[in-house]
């Protein structure tokens, strides 16, 4: 017999964030989370999302072994700002039993009948700047520290319980070394010079910060049209500021402004932290730190982790002069390889974007669906 317990206290919590290290412990290729940052995203006192979100968190039991679990989000922007209304899941991990799996989608599509909403689906976070989608393509290879990974056998159990594919995804890679700089070198000039237009680069996290409110600004703009997007508030950007910018190297972000100094184009290029991830095992204590910093200075892989063009300057371009900035710093460190985040396959933008760098489709990932409404 399956129980589902609502974890509310810390001790449930961590018990809630800890469960994949449980499944996942003989796998290659899955990167854990810190796991004090995980039960900080999941602090209603501490994170911005939860003033224009609500979030329950689920344990499934067998006995007393824990056996799933599941976060059921309703994200109010989406439904009022947008008139979505979706019941959302995310974080959603379970040993191969489909009682174990149908327990858990059960719990979380009662919160969105009960709530009167029109379908559920996921995995989805709480905003565009979570993780997303179950992986259907790519089982054997290393995951990024942005993204889920999981074993085969979950997309049956959706496919078991009357969901169907929402939205598809892909995750990308190039080689450096396909990146011939003859492609955007004169072009980028030229492109300066048409549209009076300067690059911007940065020794220190000081000298960002005065451009990241309106690099969050652009994000909403460049993104507003995808289907699936929900805007960032003011009250996230400042948390995203303080949680995630101060931990980018400088010089891996790049912003293209105007003759006015107006944000015209972003890009966020992070180290690959994944197999630092893997040695810290979710934990920043005793060594995990020295792990990551040590990735941080030498890794020879790096993630595309952000980047955004105003709507008035796509297809003009301008990723031709990010991509100038970045190719020397690339080069001097000696990187190797170069991944992009999950993308929608409708995104059409951003696959012009990468066109010239022979890029490789590694991973593939869905969301699902199911109508709630009768």
């Amino acid at each position: 017999m399956i129980t589902i317990k609502e974890a509310t206290t810390k001790k449930e919590l961590k018990t809630f964030v800890k469960f994949p290290f449980k499944i996942y412990k003989d796998s290659k290729y899955w990167v854990p989370p810190i796991i004090k940052q995980e039960l900080e995203t999941f602090n209603k006192d501490k994170n911005p999302i939860f003033n224009d979100a609500e979030a329950q968190f689920f344990l499934a039991y067998k006995g007393n072994t824990v056996v799933g679990r599941i976060a059921a989000i309703i994200n109010h922007l989406e439904i009022n700002n947008q008139n979505i209304r979706k019941m959302r899941f995310g974080w959603f991990d379970f040993i191969d039993d489909m009682e174990v799996s149908e327990a858990l989608l059960k719990k979380v599509e009662e919160i969105g009948q009960q709530k009167k909403l029109d379908f559920v689906e996921g995995p989805v976070g709480f905003s565009n700047l979570d993780k997303v989608g179950v992986m259907t393509e790519g089982f054997d290879t290393l995951g990024l520290m942005v993204s889920w990974y999981n074993y085969p056998y979950y997309v049956k159990h959706y496919e078991a319980h009357g969901y169907t594919i929402e939205k598809e995804f892909s995750e990308s890679r190039f080689a450096f070394s396909n990146v011939n700089p003859e492609t955007f070198k004169k072009a980028q000039a030229l492109i300066k010079k048409r549209y009076n237009l300067n690059a911007l680069s940065f020794e220190t996290t000081q000298e960002v910060m005065p451009y990241v409110d309106e690099m969050f600004d652009l994000f909403n703009k460049t993104y507003a049209s995808l289907s699936s997007f929900v805007e960032i508030t003011d009250l996230q950007k400042a948390y995203f500021k303080k949680k995630f910018i101060k931990f980018v190297d400088p010089k891996y972000i790049k912003f293209v402004v105007d003759k006015n100094n107006n944000l015209v184009a972003f890009a966020v290029v992070m180290p690959s932290f994944a197999e630092a991830l893997q040695k810290a095992n979710g934990r920043l204590l005793p060594f995990g730190f020295t792990h990551i910093l040590r990735a941080k200075k030498n890794s020879k892989n790096v993630i595309f982790y952000l980047i955004g063009v105003h709507p008035e300057y796509q297809n003009k371009g301008v990723h031709a002069v990010i991509f100038n900035e970045y190719y020397d710093i690339f080069k001097q460190r000696g990187i190797e390889q170069c991944y992009r985040t999950a993308e929608l396959e409708d995104n059409e933008a951003i696959k012009k974007i990468w066109k010239h760098f022979k890029p490789e489709v590694y991973k593939r990932r869905k969301t699902y669906r199911k109508n709630l409404m009768k």
